[in-house]
């Protein structure tokens, strides 16, 4: 119950929030001015997660709120990315605070619903695949170390993909006919290379706010190594000030490490291209996961192990579940009683 309270506070300050953004920027030129009027909504989003006691909400919504929106602001304040003035205002709301990037259908029949079978029917696979993954943690202490670890990244992956799902189906709602949102993911399993994972196909949503906000200044300036070196290491940042969040606990640097080896080993492969070298996909696929794993169980899980945050996230994880299990148990001994 103090989570729905909490809830309905940040769904307020959010409004309340986006529709003072929205007229700061009908009101004003893009530029320094702009962002002086934004910066009191830029300052309070950050605190709104904080409203929220349990790992789940406190992290989801930072994400939504303390990064992806607050990025849009920041682009929205130079007159470029997603936001605009001119946008209604719910449909703003939407492309602000929610993980999704409109796209203008070119066609005029009516754009596909994504609560429908494309997307209801792989996300309720996913569900099911997670559920599993839960029900397995109750052997958690009988399963090998790396094991458990590959687990886990698969359970972030499912989780984000539902959270990432559940935004679009919540935007949709808020979308006018012509408009269609773009996927968060697309089958990352498949990568060839880690420019591929990073960039075509996980989380596609951070890579589309990182490169008109920090890519693409830094290699006009300074080259596209700089740019992705810079993308990398803000990402990196990012993701440590989301791990605050998730386990309240003082940054260690590991996740920015995580990011930092990640970008040389990016720049590294774009030499490799223009060399020529390249391989074929199913010995890089294999490669390119296997990277990608070995250096999260390195340096991306530990903060969350330490912390104790994988064992308060099993705990949220497996109460969920087994609340339409006590949910249908009162209901029949509620009828066996009338």
């Amino acid at each position: 119950m103090e989570e729905l309270k909490a809830a309905g506070k940040v769904v307020l300050w959010v409004i309340a929030a986006m529709a003072g953004a929205r007229f700061v920027a009908s009101r004003t030129k893009p530029g320094r001015l702009r962002f002086l009027f934004l910066l009191p909504v830029v300052c309070l989003l950050p605190f709104l997660p904080m409203h929220f006691s349990t790992i789940h909400l406190r992290s989801i919504s930072a994400f939504f709120l303390a990064w992806l929106a607050l990025f849009k602001l920041f682009l929205l304040s130079a007159g470029s990315g997603p936001l605009s003035a001119d946008l209604p205002f719910f449909t703003f709301l939407a492309s602000a605070t929610l993980p999704v990037k409109l796209v203008h259908q070119k066609s005029p029949q009516k754009p596909k619903n994504p609560t429908t079978t494309s997307l209801f029917l792989p996300s309720a696979a996913k569900a099911a695949l997670l559920s599993v993954l839960i029900s397995c943690y109750r052997f958690k202490d009988t399963i090998h170390p790396y094991l458990l670890l590959s687990i886990y990244s698969i359970h972030v992956y499912l989780a984000l993909d539902l959270v990432l799902a559940t935004a679009a189906v919540v935007a949709s709602l808020l979308l006018p006919r012509g408009l269609q949102l773009e996927p968060q993911f697309d089958a990352p399993y498949l990568s060839t290379s880690l420019t591929d994972f990073w960039g075509r196909r996980w989380n596609i949503m951070v890579s589309a706010i990182l490169r008109p906000s920090v890519y693409l200044p830094v290699r006009n300036r300074c080259g596209r190594p700089a740019g992705v070196l810079a993308t990398f290491f803000v990402s990196g940042l990012m993701h440590e000030f989301m791990f605050w969040y998730l386990t309240l606990a003082p940054p260690t640097g590991e996740v920015t490490a995580f990011f930092a080896i990640h970008a040389v080993c990016v720049v590294a492969e774009a030499v490799a291209r223009r060399l020529g070298w390249r391989l074929p996909a199913p010995v890089a696929t294999p490669l390119t996961l296997g990277f990608v794993a070995a250096t999260g169980f390195w340096l991306f899980f530990p903060p969350i192990l330490r912390s104790r945050t994988d064992e308060a996230v099993l705990t949220e994880c497996t109460a969920v579940m087994s609340f339409p299990e006590a949910a249908v148990t009162k209901i029949l001994e509620w009828g066996r009683l009338t």
